[in-house]
């Protein structure tokens, strides 16, 4: 892939196909006349926005979308033999949008977020650290920032409307909220993909420490799928594993850099305030996009 792309920030018009969402990161289309909550079909485009806490953060970060793409699709193919998945093509895409456009299957979506937690940290590390708990595990005492949790532990979340918070439930209250059968199988599959995940990374150096996964029923057949996107520096904490050291934060290949930056004195913003945050230092912007191609050139093996 080439360094220089033209920037993506909003939603393009695309010849044959409807926009009909705008979300954070991404825009979805639908084939032109078709009702989006039943199309088979739909065309996701990753723009280069990039969010923090609730909030959109201007400006974008060059490449983002190509980035999460190909990321996305290296795992899509990585995992496919342990859950379906929606992808249908990643070339086969409207000539504007190519490098950051996938062709999907339409899902109706399951109203959880699946969070696979391998070391401790984030929100886990607050909960642990009020409780002894994350999820409804009980974990042991004594351990730090960043300790590793093995086994990996699920730990699901709420998924909320737009502008209010993902909340943190437990695991029985996931299996009250969805049914018992549908949360275990949940449950299972993604402790099943975070595993192969964690080897796949660690074989090329790289700490998964987290990720969050969504799944959705095929409005064809009902098969639940693995969607949304996958295991890359928005959904998911990297770190490089020469530099883990229990008991501290090592420097992360993922969209934390813009969250400390964002929660330091430098930013002059507070993470309760009403105030919008201020537009990301070109620095900023700079070594964020360095983490994203370092995340996507070691997993995936391939220049950017």
């Amino acid at each position: 892939m080439s360094l220089v792309a033209t920037p993506l920030v909003d939603a393009p018009q695309l010849p044959g196909w409807d926009h009909v969402i705008s979300g954070k990161v991404r825009e979805l289309y639908v084939p032109e006349g078709q009702d989006p909550s039943a199309a088979a079909e739909v065309l996701v485009v990753a723009t280069d926005r990039i969010s923090a806490y609730d909030h959109s953060l201007q400006p974008g970060i060059p490449d983002k979308g190509r980035l999460l793409t190909g990321i996305s699709l290296f795992w899509f193919e990585q995992l496919a033999d342990i859950v379906p998945h929606h992808v249908l093509s990643g070339t086969d895409v409207p000539e504007a949008v190519a490098g950051r456009a996938v062709r999907c299957r339409g899902l109706d979506m399951v109203a959880l977020e699946c969070i696979a937690r391998g070391h401790l940290t984030g929100s886990g590390l607050a909960d642990y650290r009020a409780g002894g708990s994350v999820g409804g595990h009980v974990l042991p005492a004594g351990l730090v920032e960043a300790s590793r949790l093995e086994p990996a532990i699920f730990t699901p979340s709420t998924k909320a409307e737009a502008g209010e918070h993902d909340e943190n439930i437990t695991v029985a209250q996931s299996r009250e909220l969805l049914g018992e059968e549908l949360a275990a199988e949940l449950e299972s599959l993604t402790l099943k993909v975070f595993e192969r995940a964690r080897r796949i990374a660690g074989e090329q150096g790289i700490i998964l420490a987290d990720t969050k996964l969504e799944f959705g029923h095929s409005r064809v057949d009902g098969t639940l799928m693995l969607g949304d996107e996958v295991l890359t520096p928005d959904s998911s904490r990297f770190w490089s594993a020469d530099t883990y050291t229990p008991g501290r934060t090592p420097p992360s290949l993922d969209k934390q850099f813009v969250r400390d930056w964002l929660t330091s004195p430098a930013s002059g913003w507070s993470k309760g305030s009403s105030l919008a945050p201020p537009a990301l230092p070109a620095e900023v912007v700079e070594q964020t996009r360095a983490r994203y191609v370092q995340a996507y050139e070691r997993l995936t093996g391939q220049e950017f």
